[in-house]
């Protein structure tokens, strides 16, 4: 399962073997100036929107890898039945990451205080 870590400047995304074997990508750091946005997808399966090139989903089960859309690139680790961390970002490689972790809540809230916005650089 992916693992989420909030550091002082940057948000690690660190995969798990078979996650990065399944969406042909690896472990990736966003620096925190680049979040716009953190909030919690309930149902991230079905919040997956775009074209998968590359990754693998097995649908109703999980998805991950790149999902590309019109002039977007999305990220997405997800699996069924767990909430996902929604990151909207701005000068980063992606244009929004998904993945799920159980303590979704718990990032978005420490990213994001309520009634607060990371500043545009």
């Amino acid at each position: 399962m992916t693992a989420v870590h909030l550091l002082a400047d940057h948000v690690q995304v660190r995969l798990s073997l078979a996650e990065k074997i399944g969406g042909l990508c690896g472990d990736f750091d966003i620096p925190r100036a680049a979040v716009r946005a953190a909030d919690v997808v309930p149902h991230a399966l079905s919040a997956t929107a775009g074209l998968r090139a590359p990754g693998l989903a097995i649908p109703g089960r999980f998805k991950v890898g790149t999902w590309r859309g019109r002039n977007a690139r999305r990220f997405v680790a997800v699996r069924r039945d767990r909430p996902a961390l929604r990151l909207t970002l701005h000068g980063h490689r992606y244009d929004t990451v998904l993945v799920s972790t159980p303590d979704a809540a718990a990032l978005a809230a420490a990213l994001c205080p309520a009634g607060t916005r990371p500043t545009a650089p």
